[in-house]
């Protein structure tokens, strides 16, 4: 039987937990919480808030009650098979700009796998169109009122939205989107912008119809499309110049300066991508508040070079010099080699290695996307000493690039260490530490 259908069954129950205490065990199904069906993860969360709590479950076929004291907001205690107890929701789009649609044959196949959950939305922190919730589920959005969630818009404009997504209900998004509002749900917006489609006059209508729904819609993220080599027989799209990448910045920049004098919230953000593809300087830390579009890449850099400043402050330099080799991507690759000039007055010597994305090809030059082939064809001799990077390119919670070769592997093949690190602290931990 499918393992999400049996996603309810408990499968553990927290020592000295409530639900401990009342008896419940690994093995019952959980059926109902105060008369309520419990039918994923959010449905859960919201009925077993409270301080008394009628729990029903089968076990082996025999219905049972618990009363169930506790705290208000005490966690009952029970752990399922899958996170969302539940079958996760694909997406039925079929985006003219999709990442998924651009990946090469032969991929593994969870690269292959489109989602589409508002639950991981409110969960993770992942992106919804928001196309592929029937009007039950976004009624139970309403009810539970989920929140934050994260929207991807891409356009208002129903009919160019329908044409975004080649899906036919795309076009309710601002129905959709007013009634969060109105339910007092907060969202996070995101725009990827394709040259000649969504830029422009449909650009400003899409700020102007999300400005409306301000506070609630709390930010827009701008990121330009990312295209790789493998386009055949889909939609023709190019990449921004430098031109238009400088004017969409002068635009966006415009943008943020009549959003800052009306609410004091620079509100609309431009990821760090288009000042890197125009040769620009990046806006100052102060201009990206508290980061609230990281993942979409928006002020990812100035919190790198934030973390990176107030970590090296506290250390002394080094009583010998120490060279190190740091590898990334193309994109940013002057940025952080002027920031690691910094560390010069710490004994430390820098060598930044821009990797050439040959994997995927295209407009792709971020460090996230860099795959270990990537790296062995930039680090072609055997032997020498540690390669630090980003640890963005191995896949989250895992040792894995997206080549599927493991940091294993490729330690072994190129015959020295590779060592991953996160943000500037874990950096600066990491080169002024005993490991290297």
């Amino acid at each position: 039987m499918d393992r999400y259908v049996q996603g309810k069954t408990i499968t553990r129950v927290e020592k000295d937990s409530p639900a401990a205490r009342e008896g419940l065990q690994a093995g019952d199904r959980l059926l109902s919480v105060n008369g309520e069906p419990v039918k994923d993860l959010i449905d859960y969360e919201a009925l077993s808030v409270r301080s008394r709590l009628v729990v029903e479950v089968d076990r082996a076929g025999e219905k049972l009650r618990y009363l169930v004291r506790k705290k208000v907001g005490e966690p009952l205690g029970l752990c399922f098979e899958t996170t969302l107890m539940d079958r996760m929701q694909t997406c039925k789009n079929r985006c003219l700009f999709c990442f998924v649609d651009q990946m090469p044959k032969g991929i593994r196949s969870s690269l292959n796998v489109k989602d589409d959950d508002w639950r991981l939305s409110f969960i993770m922190g992942n992106y919804v169109t928001l196309t592929n919730v029937s009007e039950e589920e976004f009624q139970r959005i309403l009810k539970r009122r989920v929140s934050p969630l994260y929207v991807s818009v891409h356009a208002t404009n129903p009919e160019l939205r329908v044409k975004l997504m080649s899906n036919p209900t795309a076009g309710r998004i601002m129905e959709r989107l007013t009634a969060l509002k109105e339910a007092g749900i907060t969202f996070h917006t995101q725009i990827v912008l394709c040259p000649g489609l969504n830029d422009g006059v449909e650009l400003e209508r899409t700020l102007r119809d999300l400005a409306s729904l301000y506070p609630y819609c709390a930010s827009i993220a701008a990121v330009p499309v990312g295209l790789t080599k493998f386009r055949e027989g889909l939609y023709p799209l190019r990449g921004y110049t430098v031109e238009e990448a400088r004017a969409l910045i002068a635009y966006g920049e415009g943008k943020q300066a009549e959003y800052r004098a009306a609410w004091d919230d620079t509100f609309f953000y431009l990821s760090d991508e288009w000042y890197l593809t125009a040769d620009l300087p990046l806006p100052p830390t102060e201009s990206y508040g508290d980061f609230p579009q990281i993942e979409n890449g928006v002020g990812l850099l100035r919190l790198f070079e934030l973390d990176f400043r107030e970590a090296l402050a506290e250390k002394a330099p080094l009583p010998k010099p120490r060279h190190i080799t740091v590898a990334g991507g193309v994109a940013a690759n002057l940025f952080f080699k002027e920031l690691y000039k910094y560390l010069e007055n710490y004994n430390i010597y820098a060598d930044t290695v821009p990797v050439e994305n040959r994997f995927f090809g295209g407009n792709v030059h971020v460090a996230g996307l860099v795959t270990a082939g990537d790296l062995l064809r930039t680090f072609p001799e055997m032997g020498g000493g540690p390669i630090l990077i980003p640890r963005n390119m191995l896949r989250e919670k895992d040792r894995v690039f997206l080549d599927g070769v493991t940091l294993d592997e490729l330690e072994q093949r190129m015959g020295r260490r590779v060592i991953p690190f996160g943000g500037g602290k874990e950096f600066i931990e990491l080169v002024m530490g005993d490991t290297l």
